[in-house]
């Protein structure tokens, strides 16, 4: 899995030991390292007086410098542990609104393989959930979370359930099944079809996946009175997945995708790395 570029999304906040961990690693792998730098703009305030005349605070232009500052302190600094590990790649910065934060970072995964976001921006979860959306739901590539990029992905959870989003989620994840010791097919409650794999779910999956080299077991559970996301994280640990591999999922807002209840678990989830595509 060589020359690959990986979008790292992040913030200010975001520590050197995880940026230079993840830099060593990509110039150890030959990857190609976008580190995305996302600031929130300062909020706009508007004071309406009784005559209906509205006024923007006199230091509003300062508030907006000392940002933008910042911002730009910390992609110098980011650039200057990039440089120390040897690794290709970039530092971009990105301000805006919460909500302009998925189109921010569409913009540049479209032009990536895949993307990972730093584990502190839990800190920020309006940014994280946007950030997640803009990944997902406009752009071509897969999203990672939770772990290191640096970490060895040796066994693979991959939730299937045979849907074009899960699909997805297997052809981005590739690589990573290819390079992993063993592949484990999960169908949760699985729904038996008469077409395809018929009563054994999973197995056309496992026979592609075994002619590009992968060790593939498949199994079906049946989900009994727990949700999907719970059941997915008990077997996943079950298994001693190092990656788990699943479709992600929306529903429709305006012309908006927001994420759907087992996606938003998921990601919300510390325990499991996880790899979504949709």
């Amino acid at each position: 899995m060589k020359r690959r570029t990986i979008l790292f999304v992040m913030n200010i906040d975001t520590a050197d030991t995880l940026i230079s961990a993840a830099a060593e690693a990509a110039a150890e792998q030959g990857h190609r390292l976008v580190c995305l730098i996302l600031g929130a703009s300062p909020f706009f305030p508007v004071y309406v007086s009784p005559y209906g005349a509205g006024t923007v605070p006199d230091n509003w232009s300062e508030l907006v410098a000392e940002v933008q500052q910042t911002q730009q302190d910390r992609v110098q600094e980011v650039e200057a542990l990039l440089a120390k590990s040897n690794a290709a790649g970039d530092v971009q910065s990105v301000i805006c609104a919460t909500a302009d934060a998925k189109h921010a970072v569409a913009r540049f995964a479209r032009v990536c393989d895949e993307a990972y976001l730093a584990d502190n921006l839990r800190d920020t979860p309006d940014f994280l959930r946007e950030a997640a959306s803009g990944v997902l739901f406009h752009s071509p590539i897969g999203l990672r979370i939770n772990g290191s990029i640096a970490d060895k992905i040796a066994r693979v959870f991959v939730a299937w359930d045979d849907s074009e989003a899960a699909a997805s989620a297997l052809h981005a994840a590739l690589p990573y099944l290819i390079e992993a010791k063993e592949v484990l097919i999960a169908s949760i409650d699985p729904v038996m079809m008469a077409d395809a794999d018929g009563q054994d779910p999973g197995t056309d999956v496992a026979a592609w996946l075994s002619h590009h080299g992968c060790n593939v077991t498949v199994s079906q559970y049946p989900s009994g009175k727990l949700s999907i996301e719970k059941c997915i994280q008990d077997r996943a640990q079950e298994f001693g997945a190092d990656l788990v591999v699943m479709g992600a999922y929306g529903h429709a807002r305006m012309v908006q995708a927001v994420l759907g209840g087992t996606t938003r678990s998921m990601i919300e989830q510390t325990d499991l790395p996880v790899f979504l595509a949709h």
